[in-house]
């Protein structure tokens, strides 16, 4: 299940104008991305829906993906739980819908042993730091800043991917937060998460500064200085450096690290910067 319900407020202002899972990371929207990696393991995939909704019911129409229409936020657990008609029995991966990431999904299936009720990606750090601990046989002594046993070994920082098992499933509160209001509490009972350390990148795409970092690192990822849609116009003279030119998108001036989105227009000499059909907006 892709998480791709909320309001996305620390990317505003794009995300007023269409959902965080949409806005586009490289030649594609970054839920397009996600669908794409996350075909590989040959499960069906649901996404949940909210903010804009109707943008991302047009889009999942187009890559087969099922929606699970929230009215109100639910939260993690609370939309995982609302969409179990969609899903299934048994245990679920968890995607954030703004994660960008080509980790493989499959090793958390694998980790996962038989006491286990989740498993968690975590980007590996020393002990007592990021908001996971974890022992000498990865599992999962503290979550966020409450330490449930002893013996943590290391610290990692918890990536938004994650395999929530068939147990935790069947207690999931109709909202709340998969961390806060599930795992927390099932770890105070006695229960076993268990971590595995990514050793690939990840973004998350949470505020303006790490999405216009995700399509420099698209760029990086395919050895391209620029990339220019084909039906994209860029005017004589005008220089596009270290940037990303969307489906009919117009360049009438010069620019370095910068996003445009389809169907936007720059005139004027931008750097660091993220141009919509409606707003510029300008990246510290």
């Amino acid at each position: 299940m892709i998480l791709a319900a909320g309001l996305g407020t620390r990317l505003r202002p794009l995300t007023d104008e269409c959902p965080k899972p949409l806005v586009p990371v490289g030649d594609r929207p970054l839920l397009g991305a996600i669908v794409e990696h996350l075909r590989t393991t040959g499960d069906p995939l649901c996404v949940n829906a909210h903010h804009h909704r109707d943008a991302l019911v047009a889009f999942a129409k187009g890559v087969d993906l099922r929606v699970s229409l929230e009215h109100d936020l639910l939260g993690t657990a609370g939309g995982v739980r609302h969409a179990e008609s969609l899903l299934g029995a048994g245990d679920v991966l968890v995607w954030n819908g703004d994660i960008v990431s080509n980790v493989d999904p499959l090793k958390l299936v694998q980790a996962k042993q038989d006491r286990d009720d989740g498993v968690l990606f975590v980007k590996p750090c020393a002990k007592g730091e990021g908001n996971v601990g974890i022992s000498d046989q990865g599992k999962v002594v503290r979550l966020r800043k409450e330490t449930f046993f002893e013996g943590e070994a290391r610290g990692g920082e918890f990536l938004g991917i994650h395999l929530l098992g068939a147990r935790l499933r069947s207690e999931l509160p109709e909202v709340g937060c998969l961390v806060g209001d599930v795992y927390m509490p099932a770890l105070r009972r006695g229960a076993t998460l268990r971590a595995v350390d990514v050793d690939v990148p990840f973004i998350d795409v949470g505020t303006l500064a790490a999405y216009l970092a995700a399509n420099l690192a698209w760029l990086q990822d395919r050895s391209l200085e620029s990339f220019v849609s084909p039906s994209a116009r860029v005017d004589n003279g005008s220089q596009v450096a270290r940037s990303v030119v969307g489906e009919g998108a117009t360049v009438e001036a010069s620019i370095d690290e910068v996003v445009v989105w389809p169907g936007a227009r720059v005139t004027v000499p931008l750097k660091r910067a993220i141009v919509t059909p409606h707003t510029t907006v300008f990246v510290k």
